[in-house]
């Protein structure tokens, strides 16, 4: 009787131990490949963040820019937090395609940059929610899961300010 009370203590006890053991496995090649791609756009958004405070020619761009370059450095920050407790490396440089979609916009200034950044800030943004929704509906870690999930608000906010940025001014009567 002793040995099967013990024998039942152990398999409790392992099994107790399973959740802890699932948790810490390493995300998915899908979950690394979304958090590496969240890397890229986070570093690219704030670049482009910084190229609106210097080249845009309306005060409310220059503004969304300073946003960009808030939010998605945090972004940034918060991703790196997880990618460290999972044991995953992600990008730390702005890759050579990225490197070539800024060089498209170095050489415009005021209004000429104010319409190229907008609809690059639109689209980007559309692409990046649609990511993070894939992410929250098939992503297989749950820290990963939970990521996106509290990203897409402040996401879709990026987007609405963008395509409320690029209507056309009202003319006043």
């Amino acid at each position: 009787m002793h040995a099967k009370g013990i024998f039942t203590a152990l398999c409790c006890g392992a099994l107790c131990c399973l959740p802890v053991l699932a948790q810490s496995a390493a995300p998915s090649a899908s979950d690394k490949e979304f958090m590496k791609s969240v890397a890229e756009t986070d570093m690219l958004e704030a670049h482009f963040g910084q190229m609106a405070q210097d080249q845009a020619s309306r005060q409310d761009v220059k503004d969304y820019g300073q946003m960009l370059v808030t939010d998605h450095t945090a972004n940034y920050n918060d991703l790196n937090t997880l990618a460290t407790k999972a044991g995953i490396d992600i990008p730390k440089a702005i890759n050579a395609t990225d490197n070539k979609t800024i060089a498209r916009f170095a050489s415009l200034k005021g209004a000429a940059f104010d319409h190229r950044f907008l609809a690059e800030m639109i689209q980007g943004h559309e692409k990046a929610i649609a990511e993070f929704k894939r992410e929250e509906a098939h992503g297989e870690d749950a820290d990963v899961k939970t990521f996106a999930t509290n990203t897409l608000p402040k996401l879709q906010e990026h987007l609405d300010k963008a395509k409320d940025l690029a209507k056309p001014a009202k003319k006043s009567k």
